[in-house]
């Protein structure tokens, strides 16, 4: 389902990124006609490109690097709890064989080396959760690297190709370069603040 998703979201951003190039170069669509598409198809250039996101961190060896890293990192610490929890199972199975045997000379000592005993486990999942969360932190982080350093390197790669638009197959990060021309966010701010403040009515809208 959620592939699903990605490539419904794919889609609209791709057709929402032709019907605006279409505009600024002049072609209208009319609904329910394609004799516009097929009288212009042979004019009309969109500077359009596309890769696959999954492919290319398959390939691309920073990618592969950072994986590594991340892994690496993931099995340190997973063999970290591992040691401490059996170490951990090897001094509770003591303390149970001193139980069962009088190997404590007081109750009281037996109370305080079971305490011991959960006062460690605690400790345990506590480094468990804050190495998760390390990790998660860590991933999250290099995934911002990772898609920055593409980001700027199409830059560079552009410089030649002249690209309007690179889009990548993932729906829910469609847009990875666009030619600041088509940048519309200051307007479509202030659009939407006059429609908030009441002074762009439901009528100019359909106008």
């Amino acid at each position: 389902m959620k592939n699903i998703n990605y490539m419904i979201n794919g889609i609209l951003a791709v057709a929402v990124i032709i019907l605006f190039i279409m505009q600024f170069s002049g072609h209208k669509i009319v609904p329910g006609s394609d004799t516009n598409i097929k009288n212009s198809s042979d004019s009309l250039s969109l500077p359009i490109a596309y890769f696959h996101i999954d492919m290319l961190l398959q390939n691309y060896n920073f990618a592969r690097d950072l994986d590594e890293q991340i892994t690496r990192k993931q099995e340190n610490a997973r063999a970290n709890v591992t040691q401490q929890m059996r170490n951990l199972e090897s001094e509770v199975t003591e303390f149970r064989y001193k139980v069962q045997n009088g190997g404590f000379l007081t109750q009281a000592r037996a109370e305080q080396e079971q305490e011991r005993l959960m006062k460690k486990q605690q400790d345990i999942q506590m480094l468990d959760q804050k190495l998760t969360q390390d990790l998660l932190e860590e991933n999250r982080r290099m995934n911002e690297q990772l898609r920055d350093t593409i980001m700027n390197h199409l830059k560079d790669y552009n410089k030649d190709k002249k690209y309007q638009v690179i889009i990548s197959s993932d729906g829910t990060n469609p847009i990875f370069y666009a030619d600041e021309t088509y940048d519309i966010t200051g307007e479509v701010t202030e659009y939407l603040n006059k429609r908030w403040s009441g002074k762009v009515t439901d009528k100019s809208l359909n106008e």
